[in-house]
């Protein structure tokens, strides 16, 4: 076992509100595009609402993967086609199980259960193709495992919001651990009506644009979507390396955060000891953000904790593409990748969308404004889940170590 390996981001697919290419994704990152929020008359009891919307066309599964026939796989197909040519190249070098799969979701196909539920009622059956494993927790990863036709290590994570966040975490103990030479990890969830009504019962849903930070937010808009990487052992010619992981669990309480965000300074301390850096040169802080009046709360503080009087610049990409849950942690760090990029020619960082209302009852944190720049090596994504279970994770550009001896694809 190598505890000090460095491991590298190699290849990346998306399928996001902001687009399904990494040129468009950071475009409309750095731009605040808000065209992915859309209005649904469909997913809440009492009102519309505003979510964030994957609007690609989306592929049909064939006959040989029909029974995995769920929104929330194909979200993921079109990240794991961006993928594919690289992972079968693997596949032949490295061999099918020594490629490994870990997904983070919450959702799983629930919104095809929803629709087979309905469907029901109205006709007393099932529809023709319904299996109840499509809404299964596990299904996203045994579908990616199935289309590239792995057999090495499989599983999902699914621990709320920081779902995928805590994927990395895993990939990375499997990589460290010798059990496989590639790990496919990510993120993915859909829309559905469940998700939707569950959080409007916690007084959660925004009733428009969500604002976090701001002394008049009022909750979360939820969104959906898919980042998929590919995580090897680095070597001197990749640019970009997952430098630090940091879990906690404070298990305050099931819902709501601890008020001074003891788990969450926790996760981003052992996030920065495992990277070896201190938090002044963390260059930007992509923040969990989600506008509930208690997370914004306890981010704030728990972030002043941490970097004192070194705060980096720092925004919540949540009114982008609303609160994606088990796929957030993997799409925020898709938004960080692709920052430290060689496409982010002009270090451009993504500008908060809020009214620029400080809520004067918290620490006062430097929130991005539009067209800011910085020099970027480090960036810091955080993901903080129900139960205390948070997560923070730190990418690099990367510098290469003597212990870095792995053959690559």
């Amino acid at each position: 076992m190598k505890s000090n390996i460095a491991i590298a981001i190699t290849q990346i697919g998306l399928c996001t509100p902001l687009g399904d290419t990494s040129a468009s994704v950071l475009n409309n990152l750095i731009t605040a595009n808000v065209d992915g929020m859309r209005w649904r008359d469909d997913l809440m009891f009492d009102r519309p609402v505003l979510v964030g919307e994957v609007a690609s066309k989306l592929p049909e599964l064939t006959t040989q993967w029909r029974h995995f026939d769920t929104r929330n796989n194909q979200l993921a197909l079109v990240a794991a086609k961006q993928i594919e040519q690289y992972v079968i190249a693997a596949s032949t070098q490295y061999g099918a199980n020594r490629v490994a799969v870990v997904i983070g979701t919450s959702t799983s196909g629930i919104a095809t259960g929803e629709q087979a539920l309905a469907h029901h009622h109205q006709h007393g059956e099932f529809p023709a193709g319904y299996d109840y494993s499509q809404q299964e927790l596990g299904d996203s990863s045994l579908f990616l495992q199935s289309y590239f036709g792995l057999s090495g290590p499989c599983f999902t994570v699914s621990t709320a919001c920081s779902s995928s966040a805590k994927a990395f975490a895993s990939a990375r103990r499997l990589l460290n651990a010798d059990l496989c030479d590639m790990v496919i990890v990510g993120g993915v969830d859909s829309l559905c009506q469940l998700t939707l009504n569950g959080f409007n019962s916690l007084e959660s849903i925004s009733k428009a644009h969500c604002q976090p930070f701001s002394a008049n937010r009022d909750g979360i808009n939820i969104g959906e979507g898919a980042a998929l990487f590919t995580l090897e052992r680095a070597t001197e010619r990749d640019a970009i390396v997952l430098s630090g992981v940091g879990e906690s669990s404070d298990a305050y309480h099931i819902s709501a955060p601890h008020p001074e965000g003891t788990g969450a300074i926790m996760a981003m301390q052992s996030a920065l000891k495992m990277a070896s850096l201190n938090a002044g040169q963390i260059n930007y802080l992509n923040l969990h953000g989600t506008a509930t009046p208690k997370n914004d709360a306890m981010e704030s503080r728990a972030v002043t904790a941490v970097f004192t009087k070194q705060l980096p610049p720092c925004s919540s990409t949540k009114p982008l593409t609303g609160h994606t849950l088990g796929a957030a942690g993997a799409i925020e760090a898709a938004f960080c990748y692709l920052l430290l990029s060689d496409l982010n020619v002009d270090n451009r960082l993504p500008p908060q969308v809020w009214d620029q209302q400080q809520d004067p009852d918290n620490p006062s944190l430097p929130l991005v404004n539009s067209g800011d720049t910085a020099a970027i090596h480090h960036v810091m994504s955080n993901s903080f889940a129900f139960g205390g279970s948070n997560a923070s994770l730190i990418f690099s550009r990367h510098t290469k170590t003597t212990d870095e001896t792995q053959p690559h694809v």
